[in-house]
């Protein structure tokens, strides 16, 4: 995608949260209420390709923040775009984020949105690429449980090679500052924000034709928060 294409869809978007926002006034216009706890993701790494990124490649567990909603917020149990955002600890200190939302994994369905009627109907993935050393890179999670799903990654029209594992938690739980570990429990969901363009996984920088659409819809929606 050209950097004008993708500031002019970065435009859009921003105009359609903004509507959403005007509308539906919430903390979070899309997502707006979701269910928060702390899970626990194992790695393992894909034994038969590498990703050139040491948090795809090499072996590790992190204790993350889950956050579990609905895009739209129809009522259950009619079909909803389901999202699923992790909050992970990175290495020196603060942390990454990462989204994923209800879509295919076949090579055109892996970039469409779709409905389901629950989190477990339908895989979900990142929808854009990540920039790995070794090439772009998307992430996507399925069900293996009600609470358990594996995670694997894959080129833009490859196979995906499962890294991970997911314990999703036994119960939700509203957090303070949204940091995984953090004791101060009883806020509102609401102040739990997710960003994947300014909290980055290791090794898997953003496109800057991604960040350009991506960001407007961002910084519209943190508006919206402190308004």
């Amino acid at each position: 995608m050209s950097l004008g294409a993708a500031d002019l869809g970065g435009r859009v978007l921003s105009a359609a949260t903004a509507a959403v926002a005007a509308v539906r006034p919430a903390a979070k216009p899309l997502h707006t209420r979701g269910a928060v706890g702390r899970g626990r993701l194992v790695r393992h790494g894909a034994a038969a390709a590498r990703s050139g990124a040491a948090w795809l490649d090499e072996p590790g567990t992190d204790e993350v923040l889950v956050r579990r909603s609905r895009a739209i917020g129809l009522p259950t149990p009619l079909p909803d775009i389901h999202g699923l955002a992790l909050r992970v600890p990175v290495p020196g200190g603060g942390y990454g984020d990462l989204l994923l939302a209800t879509t295919g994994l076949g090579r055109v369905t892996r970039f469409l949105l779709t409905f389901a009627g629950t989190p477990q109907g339908r895989p979900m993935t990142t929808l854009l690429p990540y920039r790995s050393p070794t090439g772009p890179v998307l992430l996507a999670a399925r069900h293996r449980s009600a609470d358990l799903l594996e995670l694997a990654w894959g080129r833009p029209r490859g196979p995906w090679w499962p890294f991970a594992e997911l314990r999703l938690p036994a119960e939700d739980v509203a957090t303070g500052s949204g940091r995984p570990g953090d004791p101060d429990v009883g806020a509102p969901d609401a102040r739990v924000s997710f960003d994947p363009v300014r909290h980055a996984l290791p090794g898997l920088a953003g496109y800057d034709w991604v960040r350009r659409l991506r960001e407007p819809a961002y910084r519209t929606a943190r508006r919206s928060r402190s308004s």
